[in-house]
């Protein structure tokens, strides 16, 4: 088996094309589209963004059924994955290591890990800025990012869920399509702006504030797999990002009012 990491496309152009399209139309697109159908939704409602409330997280059964709730988080988490084996999958058909393909292996776990930290880090910081800027203006709903019933497994399955967000967004927005564009002989600076405008447009429900950080964080992190060829660290930095926002959220928003 091949360990090459970017092998020569066995597949014709317009093939490679209609197979973006339908990865993307069963995933990453298809929330884009949903996206932009919440925001015009949004901002035709009486008090527009500014009385908005996104709510991420939230519970699917009552609270006096906790285990069945659980059951339907866990069975949603699992099926959420079906898309991204479906890319890793076309990105096995040529022969290629799709794992190795795309950096998401074991051959570098310390660069993955302090990088990955050192990019939430320099995401973070700034990004929390930019929503409660955002709020400020009235450009961005109130998002309320850990909706759960009070039960023991809550911290959990936020852990899983931004797991979860990380693997999808870093595995099929950025390795499956970078590498499929580049097979498309697309220019670096195209892939990196195609990319930066999906994820922007898929978080576009939350606001344009929610909008303009998505698409610098996407530019950010097909940048960084374009130089290193590794989802590694994004994983790492996205699944940290998520459980910074989900669980701190958790915790600190029954104790202040400004969240």
């Amino acid at each position: 088996m091949s360990n090459r990491t970017d092998p020569a496309p066995l597949l014709d152009r317009r093939v490679i094309g209609r197979e973006v399209w339908i990865v993307l139309a069963l995933s990453l697109g298809a929330s884009a589209v949903w996206s932009v159908v919440s925001i015009v939704g949004t901002l035709t409602e009486p008090g527009g963004l500014a009385d908005a409330v996104q709510s991420l997280n939230s519970a699917k059964a009552e609270a006096e059924r906790p285990w069945y709730d659980l059951a339907r988080q866990l069975v949603s988490l699992a099926l959420a994955m079906a898309p991204v084996a479906l890319a890793l999958h076309l990105l096995s058909l040529d022969g290629a290591n799709p794992f190795r393909r795309i950096g998401l292996d074991l051959r570098r776990p310390g660069f993955d890990l302090l990088g990955g930290a050192a990019l939430a880090a320099c995401i973070g910081i700034p990004g929390l800025g930019l929503y409660f800027t955002a709020r400020a203006l009235d450009i961005n709903a109130s998002i309320t990012a850990a909706n759960l019933n009070d039960v023991w497994w809550a911290i959990p399955i936020l852990v899983l869920a931004a797991l979860k967000n990380a693997i999808i967004e870093e595995v099929i927005g950025v390795g499956y399509l970078v590498t499929r564009l580049r097979q498309l002989a697309w220019r670096p600076v195209t892939i990196v702006a195609a990319h930066s405008l999906l994820r922007g447009t898929y978080h576009l429900y939350q606001g344009f504030g929610g909008f303009i950080g998505n698409a610098v964080m996407g530019a950010v992190f097909a940048l960084c797999f374009l130089k290193w060829k590794r989802t590694g660290p994004l994983v790492v930095a996205h699944t940290l990002l998520d459980i910074a926002a989900f669980v701190g959220y958790l915790l600190v928003a029954p104790h202040v009012d400004w969240l």
